[in-house]
């Protein structure tokens, strides 16, 4: 056929001949030569401009059919059983067409959200019904990406919110799920790519405004780089994972271990047991029994968890997330002790005496199986004599038993002085859509000192049993603070009026003298944080130096390998210790320690960062409706820009520029931390009360902007300096001013001399 098709002939070849649609399939199917390829190009794009042609390459389709080679995602059987699929980029503007798979013998089994690409071939007379041949299967775990959505006639593009980064990702048109420009979305790459060789991705959540509360916590999990997808691989080596059985294990299934956790845990890692100690040799003793998850039993060393697991080095909290170290199967499964359910555990059975000092202790892999997993407040009232239905039956056969033991403990504690901070926890509470409804200060029990000193105790035996087998582990190691941070804290002290002991080896029970001194005093805060300050950070090294906060010489970490990569390695030295098993620690990774626990305490203060960035960001939100109003607070810093106050209410920092002190020049002292206005002698120093007025919130960023209105119950004078005089005139500084920049001056002369 040497004769120009119309354009209705050429439509129908390209319906009937999907995988034979480029420009030179069709000249050939027509007899298409010479001067007439011309034509041809003309009529195709003038299809195209009309809509009834798309062009994707080099080739031209129905944009009312699918490709002849699609991505799909398999929904399930449908009601006769046949697994059907939908489309994942559907550019059609008819309704989505319906996929019916068709296997072929040795096909892998399909199953739903498994996503597959494909060989569709439309079923002629069957209106929008295809039928689709696997090629190759490409995961149920896509891709998952965060950005600001850019809309555009052909759909759109994802711009990325991380700072310096320069890629984009494409959104076909029907791919957006609604999403309106200048949106927050969250979207799934589709494993292709665009004509300009971008990544396309279809949008499968709206986050709406990214200043919104519900958008805080995925920015600041994309802004500081914490990895937030599993691989396929290792979603696929988790959901492979099944139940530990008793082989090799001790039977403890008839101990009563109770997992006790907030109301709110998605996951129980501990569990606790506690009972008279009948030896007559121990007479008011105890025997306590601490479990945690046999975690390193399913991440076994060189495997793709091991791999991720290392990566993230320990999960990350958010207000209103998790991001987990490991997979749901197991963080929220086989690892979870679960109320009712057989698990593996690592255990130790600890014996103290009635002073709390303990006798002896052993380790045991063993298979577990708690018969109810209790909440703080729960058990709390209980021991305060309103138990409900699910702790009566435990009060006088656990819960009396544990109270009692951690009785004996709080005595040792006592003796042992670890470093007694009290600084509330604040807890952001949200609604559904992310925002927040209020800020409050969590509430503390017994029954939360009571699991933290058992946990401590288990961490203290693990470190020591290695250290006796010559075990290389790794140790959780906190510092003596350095002398120019205790100089600052002494000087904070006395400007409080408070004493600090000098010219001796510095101990925590000195640090306590302190707290004790400024306890039920308008100081009282200021002391504690001042303290906090002062402390070195922790970090996880082979090298043991002790735990200067906890006052303990052996510490490592062994509580919760669920959540920290710190554990797990204490978990398979252990194993390693006692020759439990194959999935102990190698020699490899002994040999990597030092790095480990480099890696492991960035991620560490990584996590820590975002934590801290999207608390701000959410008190920011929070503070937001209240701009104008006057609040109460206490100056926790003093710095040359202004002064830092921390909010009564919601314990929020604000920054009242120092600009906006009075009409005076200040001068700031970094020796005493202090501002002096120059013109009113008023002196701005660390732990004073004001009144402040809200300024300005600002959820992007977090930043909170103060005013403000008294000092110490006292206005703020207005200065005599009145600011800047007439144009470009500085207000004038004290002679005093002068006089300490020349004494500066004259010791850096006599110093170069």
């Amino acid at each position: 056929m040497s004769k120009l098709p119309n354009k209705a002939t050429i439509l129908t070849w390209i319906t009937e001949n999907p995988t034979q649609t480029a420009k030179r399939d069709i000249a050939k199917a027509f007899g298409i030569k010479g001067a007439k390829r011309i034509d041809l190009k003309r009529i195709l794009k003038e299809l195209e401009a009309e809509g009834h042609l798309t062009k994707r390459k080099k080739t031209f389709r129905d944009p009312d059919s699918l490709p002849p080679v699609s991505v799909l995602q398999v929904i399930g059987p449908d009601s006769d059983g046949d697994l059907t699929a939908k489309a994942m980029e559907w550019e059609g503007t008819g309704p989505d067409p319906e996929i019916l798979i068709i296997p072929k013998q040795g096909d892998k089994a399909l199953g739903a959200g498994d996503r597959i690409l494909a060989r569709v071939t439309k079923i002629k007379g069957a209106g929008n019904l295809y039928e689709a041949r696997l090629i190759r299967h490409i995961g149920a775990n896509p891709e998952r990406i965060i950005g600001i959505f850019r809309q555009s006639h052909e759909g759109g593009r994802i711009l990325p919110i991380d700072k310096g980064a320069a890629k984009e990702w494409e959104v076909p048109a029907g791919a957006a799920g609604g999403a309106k420009d200048g949106e927050l979305v969250e979207a799934e790459l589709t494993g292709t790519k665009a004509r300009m060789g971008l990544p396309r991705a279809q949008i499968v959540t709206r986050l709406g405004d990214p200043t919104a509360p519900k958008a805080v916590s995925l920015i600041a999990i994309h802004q500081h780089g914490i990895p937030d997808h599993f691989p396929d691989e290792v979603i696929a080596e988790a959901d492979a994972k099944e139940p530990a059985g008793l082989e090799g294990r001790t039977d403890l299934r008839d101990v009563p271990l109770v997992t006790i956790d907030p109301s709110d845990a998605r996951d129980h890692d501990d569990a606790c047991y506690a009972e008279p100690d009948t030896d007559p040799a121990n007479k008011g003793g105890h025997i306590l029994w601490v479990a945690i998850a046999d975690v390193a039993h399913y991440v076994t060393p060189g495997s793709e968890l091991d791999r991720e697991a290392r990566n993230r080095g320990n999960s990350s909290y958010f207000p209103d997330r998790v991001v987990p170290m490991l997979p749901d199967r197991l963080s929220g499964d086989l690892c979870s002790l679960h109320e009712g359910v057989s698990r593996a555990c690592i255990a130790v059975r600890i014996v103290i005496d009635a002073e709390g000092q303990k006798l002896s202790h052993e380790f045991k892999r063993g298979l577990m199986k708690s018969p109810a997993s209790l909440n703080y407040t729960e058990v709390q009232q209980a021991m305060d004599g309103n138990p409900n239905e699910k702790t009566e039956p435990f009060v006088s056969t656990v819960l009396r038993p544990l109270y009692a033991a951690y009785a004996a403990l709080k005595k040792a504690r006592a003796e042992r002085q670890p470093l007694e901070l009290d600084l509330p926890e604040r807890k952001i509470i949200l609604d559904d859509d992310g925002k927040v409804t209020s800020v409050a200060f969590a509430e503390r029990f017994d029954a939360h000192r009571l699991i933290e000193e058992f946990m401590v105790l288990a961490n203290v035996c693990a470190a020591e049993t290695l250290i006796e087998k010559k075990q290389p582990l790794l140790f959780r190691v906190h510092e003596e603070p350095s002398q120019e941070k205790l100089n600052a804290l002494r000087e904070t002290a006395q400007a409080a009026g408070l004493t600090m002991a000098k010219g001796q080896v510095l101990q925590t029970r000195h640090l306590n003298q302190l707290l004790k001194q400024a306890a039920d005093t308008d100081e009282a805060e200021l002391i504690n944080i001042s303290t906090l300050r002062s402390m070195t950070q922790a970090y996880y090294a082979p090298e043991n130096f002790g735990h200067f906060g906890l006052a303990l010489r052996n510490y490592g970490h062994f509580t919760s390998p669920i959540r920290r990569y710190a554990d797990l390695i204490v978990h398979r030295a252990l194993v390693t210790a006692h020759g439990w098993g194959k999935d102990g620690l190698t020699q490899k990774d002994a040999d990597g320690l030092k790095e480990t626990g480099e890696h492991i305490s960035q991620t560490e203060r990584r996590s820590m960062v975002a934590e801290r960035d999207t608390t701000d960001r959410y008190l920011a939100a929070f503070l937001s409706e209240y701009v104008g109003q006057e609040l109460g607070g206490r100056i926790s810093g003093v710095v040359k820009f202004g002064v830092f106050v921390k909010l009564d209410a919601t314990g929020a920092d604000g920054l009242i520029p120092v600009r906006s002190l009075g009409r005076e020049f200040f001068h700031f002292d970094a020796d005493s931390s202090t501002l002096m206005g120059s013109d009113t002698g008023l002196t701005i120093s660390l732990g004073q009360r004001v009144t402040v007025k809200l300024a300005s919130a600002t959820p992007q960023t977090g930043g909170v902007e103060l005013e403000m209105l008294t000092l110490d119950g006292k206005e703020m004078p207005k200065g005599g300096g009145g600011g800047y005089k007439g144009r470009g005139q500085p207000a004038r500084r004290k002679a005093s001013n002068a006089k300490r920049k020349a004494d500066k001056v004259k010791r850096k002369v006599k110093r170069t001399r």
